[in-house]
């Protein structure tokens, strides 16, 4: 089962971000555990500059933007072959 953190303090874009990783979750049926990350220390030890951000699997994938479920569908295929 893939791990998939949506990194943000909940504002629109991360709640878009974690909208997208659903649908792609759920139009790949693919098993995914989906976990909001909001507390400040816990986004920074990802080292990024701005949210929301989006990882897979412990890698992270997206950073200060929104991706496209087509994105999504690709870092989630990617994550499924190294598992």
């Amino acid at each position: 089962m893939l791990t998939i953190k949506v990194l943000g303090p909940g504002c629109a874009n991360c709640q878009k971000v974690e909208a997208a990783a659903k649908k792609a979750v759920a139009n790949m049926s693919v098993e995914a555990e989906i976990i909001k990350v909001t507390d400040y220390a816990d986004i920074m030890a990802y080292n990024i500059l701005s949210t929301p951000g989006l990882v897979i699997n412990e890698k992270l994938v997206a950073a200060g933007r929104i991706p496209q479920e087509s994105e999504v569908m690709t870092w989630v295929a990617d994550a499924l072959t190294v598992a």
